[in-house]
């Protein structure tokens, strides 16, 4: 048996659409082990697919495939504190899961990158899974079916406040609701903004994400299907964040902090409980993961 614990992430850190995401401190556990049928429960009694589209199940019977390799059953358990659709990549955990778990069972034969290009043949784009796999803040490309990372430790000084709202927000939702096309002005404001949230994170210098956080490509048209998102945002930048944006597709609202700022958390529920709109919301302190995914 294996036991694989995987953490949250959250991607496009505002600007960087489907290339930036970093891990932090929340985490799904999943235990796999072969036997003559399929076998898969929650363990936490969260509700999730019991068969074979069990996205877990799905990842693994990827790499048995892949490396020619017949899987007649599985025992799969899962524990999800991860909430599904709202931006902290609850699906990534579950590929990331499944693949390594996977591999694990068959002696490990393939290596890191064979499973994050896996990865994100399910995912589709890699700035969640990648820090998914490896922790930390990641830079990735996914490129003529091949991924490319760079991952860099997050400082420990930094927290991250999880603005989390108590309705979903699927993912295929949220992008119906991009434009097909982007003015050139656009992909400009957002490609300059990408390279100076890495500078930020690598170089140290926080007080530049206020600026390299800022989006042209996809907030704008997301920020809508979240009730109350605008008074979040507006709440995070006026208790002195360093940045505040949309977790992946959302619903949930990241907003990066110095560790050491805990009158921002108490502060902040405060006034989510002062406005009907941001009731919804529940607040979660979260540390970086610089670990990622790991195999016992």
């Amino acid at each position: 048996m294996v036991k694989v614990t995987v953490p949250a992430t959250s991607a496009n850190v505002g600007a960087g659409f489907d290339a930036l995401g970093l891990a932090v401190s929340m985490h799904n556990t999943v235990t796999m082990e072969e036997c003559g049928r399929i076998d898969i429960l929650a363990s936490d009694g969260t509700l999730i697919p019991t068969g074979p589209g069990n996205l877990v199940y799905r990842s693994a019977k990827a790499v048995f495939d892949q490396l020619g390799q017949p899987l007649k059953g599985i025992r799969i358990r899962q524990e999800n504190p991860i909430p599904m659709a709202r931006g902290l990549g609850s699906s990534s955990a579950c590929i990331v899961a499944g693949i390594l778990g996977a591999n694990a069972l068959l002696g490990s034969p393939l290596t890191r990158r064979q499973m994050l290009t896996l990865a994100t043949s399910i995912e589709g784009h890699p700035d969640n899974v990648a820090p998914a796999m490896l922790g930390g803040f990641v830079t990735s490309v996914y490129d003529e079916g091949q991924v490319y990372s760079v991952r860099k430790p997050i400082d420990q000084e930094l927290a991250f406040a999880a603005f989390i709202p108590n309705f979903k927000l699927l993912t295929e939702k949220a992008r119906a609701a991009l434009p097909k096309t982007v003015d050139r002005a656009d992909a400009v404001y957002n490609l300059s903004r990408a390279a100076l949230a890495t500078a930020a994170f690598c170089d140290g210098d926080y007080e530049l994400l206020k600026v390299a956080t800022k989006d042209a490509l996809h907030q704008q048209y997301r920020l809508p299907l979240i009730p109350g998102g605008e008074r979040v945002f507006e709440i995070a930048w006026d208790l002195g964040a360093y940045a505040v944006y949309i977790s992946g597709a959302g619903p949930t609202i990241m907003a990066v902090v110095h560790r050491d700022n805990s009158d921002f958390f108490g502060r902040a529920e405060e006034l989510l409980a002062q406005t009907p709109e941001t009731l919804a919301f529940s607040l979660r302190r979260m540390l970086a993961d610089n670990t990622g995914a790991v195999v016992e």
